[in-house]
C-alpha cells in the first residue's frame, strides 16, 4: 500500500470526473484526468478551469488558489498515462460493462499497489474487484453531485477489499473535507436505494398526471422540506443515470417495486437527458438555468 497518496488520476471527464478532480487539485493533489480520447481530456480539463474562474469571479475562491489547483491538472491520452499516480478513481457511465471493461484495464496500466475507486452508484464492487487483478485494493468510492458541494461520500467494500484499503480511502475522503458513511455492496447501496425509488415515484405521478412536473416538485420540496424536487433532481444528476440505476435495483434486487417508470424510458429514449444537453423533464438554457416546466406528461 502506498504510504502517502500525492497523485491522483480520475478516469472519466464527465460531470462527476470534474467535480473529484476540482476537489482533489484543491486539496493539494496533483491530478491526470483521463477520458476516451485526449481531446476529451483535454476538453474536461478546459472546462475544468472555467469553473474555477466562475469560482474567482463570483469571490468564492481566491485568485492564488485558483491558479494553485489549475497547476495541478493535466490531460491524459490513455490509461498508460496513470503510471505515476497513487490512487486512481474511475467515474465513468454507469453501464456494467463498461466499469468491469476499465477496471481490468486500470488493473494492468497502474502499480500493483495502487487502489482502485470505483464511483459507481450502483454496480456490484465485488465484481468490479473481481476484474481488476487485484481484488484487495478495489473499493467503491461514490460521490454526491454536485461534488464540490455535496459533503458525503459512500465507502462501498466488495467482498475482497481490504481494512488497509478501506482505511486509506477514508483518509484520502476526509483529506477532500468530505464526510463518509460505510455502506453494504448491496445495489443501490444506501442513498440510491432510497432516492432513486422516490425520483421513479415521481415519474409515475407525472406520467399518471396527478400533477405537472413543478405542481410535484413544489409539492415534494415543501411538504417534505427537502431543497430540491425528486423531477429537477433527476434533470441535474441525468435521467439516463437514474435509468441506469434503476435497472439495476430492478434487475438485482428482483422486486417490482423498482421499475423503471416508462415516462423515464421515453425520456432517455428521446434524449431528455436533464441539464446536461438541456431538456429533461424541464427546458434549460446553456448556464444551465431552467427556463420552461413541462407538460403533464413531461
Amino acid at each position: 500500500m502506498i504510504a502517502s497518496i500525492e497523485r491522483l488520476g480520475v478516469v472519466g471527464g464527465g460531470q462527476m470526473g470534474q467535480g473529484i478532480a476540482q476537489v482533489a487539485a484543491q486539496a493539494g493533489l496533483a491530478v491526470t484526468l483521463v477520458d476516451m480520447t485526449p481531446e476529451l481530456a483535454a476538453g474536461a480539463v478546459g472546462k475544468l478551469k472555467k469553473t474555477l474562474d466562475r469560482l474567482v469571479e463570483r469571490g468564492k475562491l481566491p485568485a492564488d488558489d485558483r491558479d494553485a489547483a489549475v497547476a495541478r491538472l493535466r490531460p491524459g491520452g490513455s490509461h498508460a498515462d496513470l503510471i505515476e499516480c497513487d490512487f486512481v478513481i474511475e467515474a465513468a457511465p454507469e453501464r456494467e460493462a463498461l466499469k468491469l471493461e476499465l477496471l481490468a484495464s486500470l488493473g494492468k496500466h497502474t502499480r500493483p499497489e495502487v487502489i482502485l475507486a470505483s464511483n459507481t452508484s450502483s454496480i456490484s464492487i465485488t465484481k468490479l474487484c473481481a476484474a481488476s487483478g487485484r481484488p484487495d485494493r478495489v473499493i467503491g468510492m461514490h460521490f454526491m453531485n454536485p461534488v464540490p458541494l455535496m459533503k458525503l461520500v459512500e465507502l462501498v467494500r466488495g467482498l475482497p477489499t481490504s481494512e488497509a484499503t478501506y482505511q486509506a480511502t477514508a483518509a484520502l475522503a476526509q483529506r477532500f473535507g468530505k464526510i463518509t458513511v460505510a455502506a453494504r455492496d448491496i445495489p443501490g447501496f444506501i442513498v440510491n436505494r432510497v432516492l432513486i425509488p422516490l425520483l421513479n415515484e415521481a415519474c409515475y405521478a407525472l406520467y399518471e398526471g396527478l400533477g405537472t412536473a413543478a405542481d410535484i416538485d413544489t409539492g415534494v420540496k415543501l411538504g417534505l422540506n427537502h431543497p430540491m424536487g425528486p423531477l429537477e433532481l433527476g434533470d441535474l444528476i441525468g435521467l439516463d443515470t437514474v435509468l441506469a440505476i434503476a435497472e439495476v435495483l430492478h434487475h438485482e434486487l428482483g422486486d417490482d417495486k423498482y421499475r423503471p417508470c416508462p415516462l423515464l424510458r421515453q425520456h432517455v429514449a428521446a434524449g431528455w437527458l436533464g441539464r446536461k444537453v438541456g431538456r429533461g423533464f424541464y427546458a434549460y438554457d446553456d448556464k444551465g438555468q431552467k427556463i420552461e416546466t413541462s407538460a403533464k406528461a413531461g
